[in-house]
């Protein structure tokens, strides 16, 4: 049974919503979860889920903009100007990986359910998707830069390597979950680490562009 609450500013309110959304759609899917289900969770009351956000259709487009924006600003923050742009491309994907590794709720939310539910969903997930393949781009480009300013390897490559890290922390959180044995730290040391040798091997010539 939902309580009466104490006030508490919209903000704050509406991050409580999304959280217990998140974790909602998560498990549900989006055609099994209930605006009933997201308040009990959040502790609400129906109605006010309503009052705030409108809809389950505007609560599930808000749960997609607020991962995403997590990503992007996870990644980011990762990134420190004065370090050499290799440790800035290690830790940028280090902390991508393991976002996803330590936010399988967020993740399955914005990349696994929300894929699938076609519009009016579909122009927000393609959205919020290419917010993060630009941010992941932007930073192998930095990462791969020589002192001189030549690059190592092209845009395009870049953006072929931030589709292949999204795709592999798709399967990510399915594959910890299938082996309990291994550590989140672990697996993002040997996810990060195949794709850092990937593009040492390119830029020394073992592997050349088609």
């Amino acid at each position: 049974m939902v309580t009466k609450q104490q006030r508490l500013p919209r903000e704050v309110r509406e991050r409580q919503m999304i959280d217990a959304a998140v974790r909602v759609f998560s498990h549900s899917g989006y055609h099994t979860a209930s605006v009933e289900e997201i308040a009990e969770a959040a502790g609400i009351s129906k109605p006010m889920v309503y009052i705030y956000l409108g809809s389950k259709e505007r609560l599930f487009t808000a749960c997609i903009h607020r991962e995403a924006d997590r990503v992007v600003e996870a990644v980011r923050a990762a990134v420190h100007p004065d370090e050499p742009p290799e440790l800035g491309l290690w830790s940028g994907l280090r902390v991508f990986f393991r976002f996803v590794a330590d936010n399988r709720d967020s993740w399955a939310v914005l990349y696994q359910h929300a894929r699938t539910q076609g519009e009016p969903f579909a122009q927000e997930v393609n959205a919020a998707r290419c917010r993060v393949i630009e941010e992941i781009t932007r930073l192998v480009v930095a990462g791969t830069r020589l002192p001189g300013g030549e690059r190592i390897i092209t845009e395009r490559d870049a953006e072929i390597l931030a589709r292949i890290a999204i795709g592999a922390a798709d399967s990510l959180s399915d594959w910890l979950l299938e082996h309990p044995e291994e550590s989140p730290d672990s697996l993002v040391d040997r996810v990060t680490n195949l794709a850092l040798v990937g593009v040492e091997r390119y830029t020394t010539g073992d592997i050349q562009p088609s």
